[in-house]
Formats: C-alpha cells, sequence, structure tokens
C-alpha cells in the first residue's frame, strides 16, 4: 500500500511548498480585495503607475498638422484605414524627443498585410494588393516601386 500513499505525500508537499512559496513571493496588494479576497490579475499597488503612464500612440489627428501633404494622400488611399504609427513607431515624443519618426523601409513592413496567413480563416488573400513575395519582385524593397502614402500599383 506504500506505493499509493508515497506519491500523495510527494503531492502534498509539492502543493504545500507552492503555498509556501506563494505567501513570499506574491506582494499582499496583488488581488481584488473590494470584494473580499479573490485572485486576480490586479495590482492594486501599480493603479497609480498606470494612471500616470503616458500613451505612446497620438493618431493620425496628431499628425495631419505638420504633414498634411502625407495626410491627405493616405486619406484618399486604401491606406486609409492604417494609423501612422503603424508604421512610423509611436509618437509619444514627436517632434521633440525623437525630433524625426524614423521612416521604416524594409519591405518586412510592407509583408505584415500584404502576405497571406497561415490560418484557414484568414481571408487576407482577398484583399486587393495581396502577393505572394516570392513572386512579387524578390529581394526589393517595396518602396523603391510604391508610395505607401499613395499605394498605386506602378506608380510612385
Amino acid at each position: 500500500m506504500s506505493h499509493v500513499w508515497r506519491p500523495l505525500y510527494v503531492v502534498l508537499g509539492i502543493v504545500a511548498a507552492i503555498l509556501i512559496a506563494r505567501f513570499f513571493v506574491v506582494p499582499p496588494q496583488f488581488g481584488v480585495w473590494e470584494r473580499g479576497y479573490m485572485y486576480g490579475w490586479h495590482n492594486k499597488a501599480a493603479e497609480t503607475w498606470w494612471a500616470n503612464f503616458r500613451v505612446g500612440y497620438k493618431g493620425r489627428e496628431y499628425c495631419k498638422d505638420c504633414h498634411p501633404d502625407n495626410y491627405n494622400k493616405i486619406m484618399a488611399s486604401p491606406h486609409k484605414i492604417i494609423e501612422c504609427e503603424d508604421c512610423h513607431g509611436p509618437a509619444i515624443g514627436h517632434p521633440d524627443n525623437p525630433p524625426k519618426l524614423e521612416i521604416i523601409k524594409s519591405r518586412l513592413l510592407c509583408l505584415r498585410c500584404h502576405t497571406k496567413l497561415p490560418y484557414p480563416t484568414s481571408l487576407r488573400s482577398q484583399l486587393p494588393g495581396f502577393l505572394n513575395p516570392d513572386e512579387h519582385n524578390p529581394g526589393i524593397e517595396c518602396v523603391s516601386c510604391h508610395d505607401p502614402h499613395s499605394p498605386v500599383l506602378g506608380g510612385k
């Protein structure tokens, strides 16, 4: 019968070790206290940190006053559904720090949206602008032929 009790003692020892470790590792303010203690992914001590956290993305409305040409071109294109910061990065400190946002010319940036996803439910291949990167100008950056603010076939 010891073959039954020995694994049970091991399991109980592991559970006890986890509970003791939890006591020392998990902060006391971690959980939902207002409704009585219950587990939740909420750290009461972090509320002030999140209240003071500056959001990194500002949206295209922030960009349009200083960059009206690019704004107007992109709003008249199929890319109007894409926020500026999806390609240029967060504008949290722009225009002061950094003074200029990064212009990413990598082919991989375009392929994030313009290639097929390996999921059966993805309908991306039905979108206009879908391409096979192995057949469509492999090794050439997209911006050498296409202006992302006005993505017309063959035109820049």
